[in-house]
């Protein structure tokens, strides 16, 4: 029965990237006929990204959340044109495409905040369009997680083949990293993506921590800071390990299976083993909001938009991890 079905909100993504074409692929899968699905967004940009993949879909159209009905069916169009049809050049930043793209991700948090969708799935957005069209964020989660209210901490994880990856630091200077890493700091991002891995159906997380310094030697961190960090998960009953020294850190977590997810220190020494290992699988899930939020971890691809090359194992894998996380989370309710 589609009403025991979780609501998941799908959003095309920015208008002059891969985002339609992607999720017009998408929306072909069988995967999506396991959810309840709401397609957020403006009627000529999905027609144009079915032109695109040479898909079509089964959507019935709406424009408002009041009028659907899961009993007749379970594929959504909520249709937020409002008599406009603007066309968007394609690998083209602009305010128009800015401003369509949070037209849509603002009605979805607000459905999400009035728990009529479980999980929001979006295609690639570009920061400066949407910093263009409005946008006083710093990026999309901070933006998610003012209009959600979230107050307790929050952050990124990167997945690769359902291998996770947290840090304690993100786009800051390296020579102010070492003022950051300080137990309370590093526990946090630790427990964090326990839970969400825990919510993503592994029952008991192996979390591996990166050290700071070569070999896990050369300093004073581990020893002041990151051991006592793991020491602490442990006492909670996190299955926590480390740290492990940053430069073979990938080979022994993610390349021998021996950890399903690690936290680092600060941004390049996860991305650059993550991205080494699978840069064309990767998914971003949005850590410590109160509905699972799950993107492709590539860009708006402008230089293939529209060409129909553009990769769907990304959007596929990201689409599952909401479906995934939005059974689990709301299975009771």
């Amino acid at each position: 029965m589609s009403l025991e079905k979780k609501n998941i909100a799908i959003l095309l993504g920015d208008p002059s990237g891969i985002g339609p074409e992607l999720i017009s692929k998408l929306l072909s899968k069988e995967i999506t006929n396991k959810a309840n699905i709401i397609v957020i967004g403006e009627k000529n940009i999905l027609e144009n990204g079915n032109i695109i993949s040479g898909k079509s879909n089964n959507l019935k159209f709406v424009e408002n959340f009041e009028q659907i009905n899961f009993e007749d069916g379970n594929k959504f169009f909520l249709d937020i044109s409002k008599g406009k049809n603007h066309n968007y050049k394609i690998a083209e930043c602009s305010k128009e495409s800015g401003e369509s793209v949070l037209e849509a991700l603002n009605l979805a948090l607000d459905l999400a905040k009035e728990n009529k969708i479980h999980a929001i799935n979006f295609g690639p957005f570009n920061k400066t369009s949407m910093k263009l069209g409005g946008n006083k964020f710093s990026d999309e989660l901070h933006l998610m997680a003012e209009k959600l209210n979230v107050k307790s901490y929050f952050c990124e994880f990167n997945v690769v083949d359902n291998f996770w990856t947290a840090r304690v630091t993100s786009h800051i200077p390296i020579i102010e990293v070492p003022s950051h890493i300080k137990k309370e700091n590093i526990i946090k991002p630790i427990k964090l993506i326990n839970d969400a891995m825990i919510l993503n159906g592994i029952k008991k997380p192996r979390v591996a921590v990166q050290a700071l310094n070569p070999h896990a030697e050369f300093g004073k961190e581990e020893k002041e800071e990151i051991i006592p960090a793991i020491e602490e998960a442990k006492k909670i009953g996190i299955n926590a390990d480390g740290p492990l020294p940053c430069d073979t850190s990938f080979i022994t977590a993610f390349k021998n299976k021996n950890h399903d997810c690690i936290v680092g220190m600060y941004h390049d020494a996860l991305q650059s083993g993550l991205k080494a290992f699978g840069f064309d699988r990767g998914v971003t899930v949005q850590g410590g909001l109160p509905v699972p939020i799950t993107t492709p971890a590539h860009g708006t691809a402008f230089d293939i938009a529209g060409k129909n090359i553009a990769n769907l194992e990304p959007t596929l894998q990201s689409f599952k991890i909401a479906l995934t996380m939005a059974e689990n989370k709301f299975k009771n309710g």
